[in-house]
């Protein structure tokens, strides 16, 4: 298992890991496998989906902060209700095929 910290500095970011999980691949030596990527915490999640245009990204955090705004009425006491609802839609696991040492993304 290895394990890496990420810090975000909006309610609603994206951040690219792909460095960070193919950094994990090389240090395990795996060759041909999966790798899971899981993400312990209720307020983070993770997806992936193309990085070529900017738009997407872009388009993902609008939709999201439009279907869980950060001052919504939230009976979640925290003040971070909208957090959780994003992340649970995102999901907190994903599944990346290992070939050849090399991470295989959607191109």
């Amino acid at each position: 298992m290895h394990e890496f910290n990420l810090k975000t500095h909006r309610h609603t970011e994206f951040v690219t890991i792909d460095r960070q999980v193919q950094d994990a691949v090389d240090e395990s030596g795996v060759q041909q496998g999966v790798v899971h990527v899981f993400i312990p915490h209720t307020t983070a999640g993770i997806t992936i989906n193309e990085n070529a245009d900017p738009d997407v990204k872009e388009d993902m955090e609008l939709i999201l902060d439009r279907v869980a705004p950060w001052e919504g009425g939230y009976a979640h006491a925290e003040g971070n209700a909208a957090a959780h609802v994003k992340a649970s839609m995102m999901g907190f696991t994903a599944t990346v095929l290992i070939d050849g040492g090399r991470i295989q993304l959607v191109v």
